[in-house]
């Protein structure tokens, strides 16, 4: 067993109802704060109505607001987010992600998923 999840709240924006669900029981099953949006305007909303949002986790292809644009948006208000990025569709580089954000390509395990979002959540400043 790895090291207990940190207490932390993750914003998930997929629009994509059966990924939602799925991806938020994971996350939850760890312990975790999940805040869930449909699109890249309500996601812009929650972040500045919920300050205690520690990560962003987001698929790219969204209605509203592309998901590179959410993250570029969001990296402006918030330097401090830790970012994780996903795509059945889009491989992403290194370089199209803001900040030091990760991407997971869909389809992802629960495994997969939980071992990025541990390794981002460590990352955060103390």
């Amino acid at each position: 067993m790895g090291p207990t999840m940190p207490n932390a709240t993750v914003l998930l924006v997929e629009d994509e109802l059966f990924i939602s669900m799925l991806t938020q029981d994971v996350l939850e099953s760890a312990g975790l704060t999940v805040i869930v949006a449909y699109d890249g305007l309500e996601a812009l909303e929650l972040l500045r109505a919920h300050p205690e949002i520690d990560l962003l986790f987001t698929d790219v292809n969204l209605p509203s607001l592309d998901g590179r644009v959410l993250a570029q948006r969001a990296m402006v208000e918030r330097p401090e987010l830790q970012l994780i990025l996903t795509s059945g569709r889009h491989r992403l580089s290194a370089e199209e992600i803001p900040d030091d954000g990760k991407f997971l390509p869909k389809p992802y395990s629960p495994r997969e998923l939980m071992d990025l979002v541990q390794s981002e959540l460590d990352q955060r400043p103390a």
